[in-house]
């Protein structure tokens, strides 16, 4: 098990790059068991939970080969099998995308109930539900969830929620099936506008990605094509409330500022300093953050993914901030490691209470999930002293050579692999 060292208290500055998205990148993956051809992905972000996906797919019958830094080529000449290996999928939820793509090209799916970061049931119920209203027969046995179909015929269908997961696993079932599908309180993100922007290329009639209400016309078969993944908006946002903390300036390049409203916007309120372009945003921070309050909402809301690096940046604003998580019900665990760095943080039900401190002390601290991981690191690079991060495994899901890149804008900060046998 890997950890991270960090001398607290440096000045950074500089420019740094954002990769692929990984939340557009995994479900494009799984989209590519619909092609009937090649399907070579491009800025595909060097990450674990891309591995993961990788071999499931190479589990199902797919052929996955690298073509260079960030670039795959992903195709199935030979049979496809209905049914995801469990040892994978209970390492990772994302593995769950691959059950709307089987069904809509097999008619037929047996996928294991999903893992992944512990932050919240997140059940599967609606994407199952948008499954039976296309047709399919669905059941749950041996902890495997089972879809099986004559026939999908299109349908409207109605999310409970608009979950990104549901509506992206609907959309690819939905692009084989009779007729037209709308798929209505559907998830507005960015990467749904990926999803749907990449299985057009593939000769898909998808419209209205990005609104509340996704139209699916079906057809019959769906090409080879050559795609790029959008960059990651999270991955944009952590270094963005990390140059909140910093008189920089920092650039943060290859990001697409109209994806960051609702985050630039709360940067504005801290008192940061931005400049935003068509594809960078340079931050400067104050010589202390004002203290704010957030809401966590589906997009164009603020997004949960970025709950947890904001809430290490507002341990040291002047003031008491006030954040409300409504996405994921257990997404507070990073509160308990940012106390034990001198923050003063209360949980109140969904809301934690964030009082400034004038200073964060550098203490032994964990990476509880993916994007905690993110907001530890961001406070051991505040802190005065050495703070050292465990379970970084975590951290390695969702930002590639986020050490390295760091110590590009001037941070001491180091990756330890330990001996097991230790």
């Amino acid at each position: 098990m890997a950890k991270i060292i960090i001398e607290g208290g440096n000045k950074l500055s500089g420019s740094v790059k954002v990769g692929g998205a990984k939340n557009a990148a995994l479900p494009i993956m799984a989209g590519a068991i619909l092609s009937e051809g090649p399907v070579v992905l491009s800025n595909i972000p060097h990450l674990n939970d891309v591995e993961t996906m990788e071999k499931v797919l190479s589990a199902l019958g797919i052929t996955c080969k690298k073509l260079g830094p960030g670039t795959i080529e992903l195709s199935s000449h030979s049979g496809i099998s209905e049914e995801a290996p469990y040892e994978l999928v209970k390492t990772m939820r994302a593995s769950f995308f691959v059950m709307g793509p089987l069904l809509g090209r097999l008619k037929k799916a047996r996928i294991p109930l999903p893992g992944g970061c512990a932050i919240g049931v997140r059940p599967v119920d609606i994407h199952l539900k948008g499954f039976e209203m296309l047709g399919a027969r669905v059941s749950l046995d041996a902890g495997c969830a089972v879809a099986t179909a004559d026939k999908l015929v299109g349908a409207p269908i109605m999310l409970d929620f608009p979950s990104v997961g549901a509506t992206e696993n609907l959309m690819m079932a939905a692009v084989y099936a009779e007729g037209t599908t709308v798929i209505n309180n559907a998830a507005r993100e960015p990467e749904i506008v990926d999803l749907g922007n990449f299985l057009n290329s593939m000769g898909a009639k998808v419209s209205g990605a990005g609104t509340p209400s996704v139209t699916i016309e079906g057809v019959k078969s769906l090409t080879g094509t050559n795609y790029s993944i959008i960059s990651d908006r999270i991955e944009a946002g952590t270094f963005l409330a990390l140059g909140s903390l910093f008189e920089g300036p920092i650039s943060v390049e290859n990001c697409n500022p109209d994806s960051l409203h609702a985050v630039t916007a709360k940067l504005q309120e801290m008192g940061t300093d931005l400049k935003i372009e068509d594809s960078k945003i340079i931050v400067r921070g104050p010589t202390r953050i004002k203290p704010i309050e957030i809401k966590t909402l589906p997009f164009p809301g603020f997004p949960t993914d970025l709950q947890a690096q904001f809430t290490a940046a507002l341990c040291l604003s002047e003031g008491a901030s006030l954040i409300t998580e409504t996405v994921f019900e257990n997404r507070f665990m990073h509160v308990s490691e940012l106390i034990r760095m001198g923050a003063k943080l209360n949980i109140r039900d969904r809301t934690v209470v964030i009082n400034g401190v004038d200073k964060l002390i550098g203490a032994p601290v964990m990476a509880t999930d993916l994007r905690a991981g993110a907001a530890m690191v961001i406070a051991g690079l505040v802190a005065e002293g050495i703070t050292e991060i465990g379970n970084v495994h975590h951290i390695d899901r969702g930002y590639d050579n986020f050490v390295d890149r760091l110590k590009g804008l001037g941070a001491k900060i180091t990756r330890q692999e330990q001996d097991n046998h230790a």
